[in-house]
């Protein structure tokens, strides 16, 4: 089936590649904007704590990370198919989904608990790991999504 000359299942395909690539790279830009405005604060009064809490700033940017893997396995997935019908279309886009969504929201909410956990740092320095432990929880999600939409990208048969 086209729609303006494009295979209408190709470009739902394709669409649910971008919106795993969007939304988890837009939840990655503000999790890491969020802890990285902690961070430059916290940097401002003791640069000295830039190690500890460089990790905690970076940690929510993983979550662009899974969503450009998901967007490079629609597109592997997609190598050397002739046509794609449009509900392997949707399937596609909806596989993609549980990356995009939990990608979105879990780069927010990770960056929003890096911020407190960097709070811990600046009162007791020796606690860096423990404080790591928070955010890392809310990334749990984020491989949960990673994994629920590789599962469903390979159960699509061509």
């Amino acid at each position: 089936m086209e729609w303006l000359g494009i295979n209408a299942g190709l470009g739902l395909a394709i669409l649910g590649a971008a919106l795993a690539v969007f939304l988890g790279g837009t939840g990655s830009s503000i999790g890491v904007g969020i802890a990285g405005q902690t961070s430059a604060g916290i940097m401002s009064e003791d640069p000295e704590k830039f190690g500890k809490l460089l990790l905690l700033q970076a940690l929510p940017g993983t979550q662009g990370v899974y969503g450009l893997l998901i967007g490079f396995w629609i597109l592997i997935r997609l190598t050397g198919v002739e046509v794609v019908t449009v509900d392997q279309g949707w399937q596609l886009l909806f596989a993609c989904l549980p990356a995009a969504v939990n990608g979105l929201m879990s780069g927010i909410w990770q960056g929003k608990v890096s911020a407190a956990a960097m709070n811990i740092i600046v009162k007791h320095p020796d606690a860096s790991g423990k404080a790591l432990i928070l955010p890392a929880m809310v990334e749990t999600y984020a491989i949960f999504g990673l994994l629920a939409s590789l599962l469903l990208i390979n159960r699509v048969v061509f």
